[in-house]
């Protein structure tokens, strides 16, 4: 199964977001499950760079791990073009769970800091 957590803060705004696991849904290199959730995490990933001009802190590694997490330094038009892609993040994941709920697991973790 993926997991994905969105980590949100007081304001209810995306802060980071985790992603492990695999779907399970079919073989490695036709799995549609895994495809959709990868294009969605490392568009999002590389848009915040090449899009908005952020660097945010990125751990990528085995068992199809990826964190990304927001620098605290950011402009106000960099914060409001980070949710803006991030919601839309948000909103893809929940798609993809709401039709494959047997392989993929959405978690939204609000109100605290950074871990």
């Amino acid at each position: 199964m993926i997991r994905a957590v969105l980590r949100m803060d007081r304001e209810n705004h995306v802060t980071a977001f985790e992603i492990s696991g695999h779907s399970g849904y079919a073989e490695e290199g036709s799995d549609i499950v895994c495809s959709a959730v990868s294009v969605l995490a490392i568009t999002c990933a590389n848009s915040l760079e090449s899009v908005c001009g952020i660097h945010p802190a990125v751990e990528g590694g085995a068992n199809g791990h990826l964190k990304v997490t927001l620098p605290p330094n950011m402009t106000e038009t960099q914060r409001h073009d980070a949710q803006v892609l991030l919601c839309a993040l948000r909103q893809g994941l929940r798609d993809v769970t709401e039709s494959y709920p047997k392989f993929v697991q959405l978690s939204i973790v609000n109100g605290g800091k950074q871990p």
